[in-house]
């Protein structure tokens, strides 16, 4: 059974049918200011909502906004290593960031502990987001349980989470979410708010396109935001517009979750852990003997070794094409893949460390 909604993502997804469920509009074309981000120029970004006017915003050199959150909820690894890089492709174009700690949904739907959820935003998150590239300087980052110290941004925040209350039946949270908890359907009102507040006065004003990347487990969030918008007759929002990214598979297949240590390799786990959990974890494309992989070689779509390279970590597409045919053909046995993928991941964790630690002092003084 497939399942695809914000808090569980299981079964093999097909992001075709997804496509047509959701109502998405596939990714033909996109600013040349984008294709030098491995992810949209491979399809994984594969699916939008509007993109249109965040394309000519970049073309034309006009500001946006670029919304996105995360959930406290365990390490930071490679999947979520797919919205940074966007936010920071995105913020050298000229974007304002809006960057929201979702630790009320995380409290009212996982761990209920919010003191531990705000300390893992910071350590886990916080810091991997600036060592990742992103200039906190040039973010409006914040807790959704602590919107702001200026009264009238925070008021107005607030305001407009309980104001889409109205807007919304609860047939049509039950027809996006399916059966859900009071818990949940707050969270997703916030969640609007989130998306759209960008856009209020005491914000950046609603001449602002606001886009939201995210995984397509997150577009029921989006489909809520996106109706609210257009029946609340206070504020005359621009609609929102959405990117829509494939799953990093778990190193067992399926999504890689925090939930599971086995299924994901941090951002800070040691490059010795990394290697050892590609070893054992990472499932193959190849063939059951030496014998039967030279004769049929491997599959590289279905291989977590390959598809970890893919995602970013093997920058050159004539290399990643090269290991890809070389696999196919027998030729690249299936430890000499993993052998590859093991130099690089230790490469970029022992780089990215060292950003680490350095972002560390920086997330002090930008917090404290």
């Amino acid at each position: 059974m497939v399942t695809v909604t914000p808090w569980e993502v299981k079964g093999n997804i097909d992001y075709e049918k997804l496509i047509k469920e959701f109502g998405l509009q596939e990714f033909k074309e996109f600013p040349k200011e984008c294709n030098t981000l491995p992810l949209f120029r491979r399809g994984i970004i594969f699916a939008h909502r509007d993109f249109g006017r965040i394309s000519e915003a970049i073309e034309n050199k006009k500001k946006f906004v670029v919304m996105t959150g995360l959930m406290p909820s365990g390490k930071f690894h490679f999947g979520h290593k797919m919205v940074a890089e966007q936010l920071v492709l995105y913020q050298s174009l000229g974007a304002k960031i809006y960057l929201t700690v979702a630790d009320l949904e995380a409290y009212n739907s996982r761990i209920p502990d919010m003191k531990a959820l705000q300390q893992t935003a910071i350590e886990e998150y916080l810091t991997n987001y600036l060592a990742l590239g992103l200039d906190l300087k040039k973010c409006d980052f914040y807790f959704q349980s602590k919107r702001s110290k200026d009264g009238k941004k925070s008021n107005a925040y607030y305001s407009l989470a309980n104001m889409f209350a109205r807007h919304i039946t609860f047939n049509e949270f039950k027809a996006i979410y399916g059966e859900i908890t009071p818990g949940k359907m707050t969270s997703a009102l916030l969640q609007a708010a989130d998306m759209l507040h960008p856009q209020l006065p005491e914000f950046e004003g609603k001449a602002q396109p606001v886009l939201v990347p995210v995984g397509a487990d997150q577009d029921p969030h989006l489909r809520l935001g996106r109706d609210a918008s257009q029946r609340i007759k206070e504020y005359n929002f621009v609609q929102l517009s959405s990117t829509y990214h494939k799953f990093l598979p778990g190193l067992g297949g399926g999504k890689m979750s925090s939930s599971d240590p086995t299924s994901y390799i941090a951002l800070s786990d040691s490059p010795e852990d990394a290697a050892h959990k590609i070893k054992k974890y990472a499932f193959s494309g190849g063939q059951a003997t030496l014998e039967e992989h030279r004769k049929k070689g491997g599959n590289p779509d279905v291989d977590v070794s390959f598809q970890i390279l893919r995602y970013g970590l093997e920058p050159d597409d004539k290399k990643l094409q090269k290991i890809s045919d070389e696999y196919k053909s027998g030729k690249l046995l299936t430890g000499e893949l993993k052998a590859i993928t093991i130099e690089k991941i230790t490469y970029f964790l022992k780089e990215h460390q060292k950003r680490r630690e350095k972002a560390k002092k920086q997330v002090d003084k930008f917090l404290f």
